[in-house]
């Protein structure tokens, strides 16, 4: 059954830049920034005080005041980017079969919010004070159920943890389980809310992060020299993947064939990547494979490009492994730039950032990149967007722990 054809029918997002798609997607290609000073907690303290919130969020616009305390903000994102995704694909699970739709929802973090704050009232008022919904709101599985439960879905109901690439891989998941016949729809992606005194100070204690506080809107800017770390980020990005001739028969628009997916392992250490990007090419090289194409039809690469000085150097090095005597020719560009990096559900927004470039023939910039690093010098689409077509898009995405995924994506025949 693995010949079934896989499809993109329905996009939703919560990032930084917007509460939604349309005004993420706008903001991108505007090489806006989503990254200011912390307003969620007093930063005072921290040596790195600025991060990609999401702004103006208000769960009541969402949510009943009953539900939304049942819900970390990790979930009520993903909640939000789910609904939208569904509504964009034109899903109606009165005519949909809801026993053959499942939800693949990951997150590298979960409701690290809620573990802070219940940690807090049992320090100050004991184990009796502690709440009936804590074990729920911060299982990292709360946003697939969450999703499930909304909806009425009947399908596969899975979450997948692998840091950075939590994402990335939730959807690759997803696309073998409709090749495999598991499910005809699956609503995939990640999400992601570790703005949180304790998120951003074992960021801050890995000496990872940007300290360019002073300047929050360059401080994320992958593969220029002047990079000094990552810049913490939160948000969602939810996509329905479809069965082809499912999607063609309810009638709807189709974004792109989700066409391979891979995943490696570095095997090296558990933070800082393989320096020669051993894994990540070999994740690159098996996606295109998988996909049944050559890498030089690959239009564009959407970097993991977290602006840190080890990252970018490897994934330069691994996408010239793959890509040889072709690599200076392909677009490439990290749209972290903008957002900063959203953990585990960077690889949901940056596909979708993939998907958006196909159908628009447009892709977006790598802001802040004034001065490349001498040791990333490919085509990194700086500073402005390109008008181009997009007929293959390859999505990166690398994590702690040595996880290496990378999706490919095409234009429909």
């Amino acid at each position: 059954m693995t010949n079934r054809r896989v499809v993109i029918t329905g996009l939703g997002a919560v990032t930084p830049l917007g509460l939604d798609v349309n005004s993420t997607w706008q903001a991108l290609l505007d090489g806006a920034s989503g990254i200011g000073p912390i307003t969620l907690f007093d930063a005072a303290e921290f040596s790195t005080r600025i991060a990609g919130e999401v702004k103006e969020f208000e769960p009541g616009n969402y949510f009943d005041v009953r539900e939304a305390k049942r819900l970390d903000r990790f979930a009520q994102f993903a909640m939000v980017a789910g609904i939208e995704a569904v509504k964009d694909a034109g899903l109606d699970f009165t005519t949909t079969d809801p026993s053959r739709v499942g939800v693949l929802v990951g997150s590298g973090i979960g409701g690290l919010g809620e573990i802070e704050s219940q940690h807090t009232r049992l320090a100050e008022r004991g184990p009796a004070k502690l709440s009936p919904f804590m074990v729920p709101k911060l299982m990292m599985n709360a946003a697939s159920g969450q999703l499930s439960i909304h909806f009425g879905l009947y399908g596969p109901s899975i979450a997948v943890a692998s840091a950075c690439a939590s994402a990335t891989n939730a959807i690759g998941e997803a696309m073998w389980m409709i090749k495999r016949g598991d499910a005809d729809v699956m609503i995939a992606g990640g999400s992601e809310a570790a703005v949180t005194p304790l998120g951003l100070g074992g960021f801050c204690a890995l000496k990872g992060l940007s300290t360019r506080n002073d300047d929050p809107a360059h401080a994320s800017r992958p593969f220029d020299a002047g990079r000094d770390g990552f810049v913490l980020g939160e948000g969602a990005g939810v996509l329905v993947l479809e069965e082809y001739q499912h999607a063609r028969a309810r009638g709807v628009p189709i974004y792109a064939e989700l066409a391979g997916y891979a995943s490696t392992s570095d095997a090296y250490h558990l933070t800082a990547p393989e320096p020669h990007g051993v894994g990540a090419a070999k994740a690159m090289s098996l996606a295109i494979a998988v996909a049944g194409l050559t890498p030089d039809k690959v239009s564009y690469i959407n970097a993991h490009g977290t602006s840190t000085e080890l990252n970018d150097a490897m994934e330069t090095a691994a996408i010239k492994t793959v890509f040889g005597d072709s690599a200076p020719k392909v677009a490439i560009s990290s749209t972290k730039s903008c957002l900063g990096h959203l953990l585990g559900a960077s690889g949901g927004v940056e596909l979708i950032a993939c998907a958006l470039a196909m159908k628009n023939s447009i892709v977006p910039p790598t802001s802040n990149l004034e001065t490349p690093d001498p040791a990333c010098d490919l085509d990194y689409t700086p500073l402005v967007p390109r008008e181009m077509p997009v007929d293959v898009a390859l999505s990166n995405s690398f994590g702690f722990g040595g996880h290496n995924a990378c999706l490919v994506i095409r234009k429909i025949a």
